[in-house]
């Protein structure tokens, strides 16, 4: 895989397949300790429960970070039926319906009322702020929390497994791709609640976040393994800085058009603007990003992320 995108030192995108039991903050502290680098983010929570994709930003590419916050997400998901839990999840008080448990019929004749855009209530223990706090730290002080519902979309549904081999507490294996923001243990818990029933999230796997899948990620055995010489043994597991950011249309620059980029100028480049984006990818000729812009009319292109130093020339990383 090329590498002509990444900048001096380890610039990149790390895709780890996060196990389950660390938090995401966790992981991001692995890999900032492994990388001795202090400059390292990641493109969206995993609870600690949850395993599967997390890509995680270093470097320079941690200023695109914010580009990858909205990229659906795709998740195997296992929804116990038979209770309902404090937290929607297997962490919490479980408590028995009246209702009867659900059948594999009634489920697939169920799903399809939560595909397409939808609203749902977040949990109550989630990182929402209310009133400048923690849902889950005011749910866990036993403080009544009731957040606002908000729309999602669940761009799929589809049921991958049944198991009752428990009448009253049968098991159901989905696969999900949605949009940014959606909670599955929300859409277990109102699953249950549409059947006439209850439900709750068993297990959860996140297989792509955007253009990134599980085939991919790297496992921390590996990581580690790969950084047992140092830092640079990483290279070969990092995605070019741009990875992900394809819908951008990228426009080539000349050497005077990368300098006055690094100070922030605006240009016209020579090459011209593809199409009409709302950003476009500034590379050099050697195919390295060197900024995210933003159209300024006229034909002009205005900076909106540098990621180069003016006079910084490129640098063979590899492949």
């Amino acid at each position: 895989m090329a590498r002509s995108s990444l900048g001096p030192g380890l610039d990149g995108i790390l895709v780890v397949d996060k196990p389950i039991g660390p938090t995401s903050h966790d992981i991001v502290g692995l890999v900032r300790r492994l990388a001795a680098t202090k400059r390292v983010g990641h493109g969206g929570t995993l609870d600690p429960f949850a395993s599967g994709v997390l890509p995680v930003f270093l470097g320079r590419a941690t200023r695109v970070v914010e580009f990858h916050l909205g990229d659906r997400k795709a998740y195997r998901a296992t929804i116990c039926f038979g209770a309902s839990s404090t937290t929607d999840d297997l962490e919490g008080e479980l408590t028995v319906p009246d209702g009867p448990a659900p059948t594999r019929e009634t489920i697939e004749a169920g799903l399809p009322g939560f595909t397409g855009t939808i609203r749902q209530r977040p949990p109550a223990y989630s990182a929402i702020k209310v009133g400048g706090r923690r849902a889950y730290a005011m749910a866990r002080a036993g403080e009544s929390v009731e957040l606002k519902e908000r729309e999602v979309t669940i761009e799929s549904l589809s049921l991958v497994s049944w198991d009752d081999s428990e009448p009253e507490r049968p098991i159901a294996v989905v696969d999900v791709a949605c949009s940014a923001g959606t909670y599955v243990r929300a859409l277990a818990r109102d699953l249950g609640t549409a059947v006439g029933n209850a439900a709750y999230l068993g297990a959860l796997r996140r297989t792509a976040a955007g253009s990134f899948g599980e085939d991919g990620a790297a496992s921390l055995d590996a990581i580690r393994s790969a950084t047992a010489d140092g830092p640079q043994g990483l290279v070969p597991l990092l995605r070019p800085v741009d990875a992900g950011l394809e819908r951008f249309a990228s426009v080539e620059l000349d050497e005077p058009e990368v300098d006055a980029v690094a100070k922030g100028q605006y240009i016209r480049p020579a090459a011209g603007i593809p199409g009409q984006g709302d950003h476009y990818r500034l590379v050099d000729r050697t195919g390295r990003l060197v900024a995210i812009a933003v159209p300024a009319g006229g034909g002009r292109l205005a900076p909106d992320k540098v990621l180069i130093s003016a006079g910084e020339r490129p640098v063979s990383v590899g492949t």
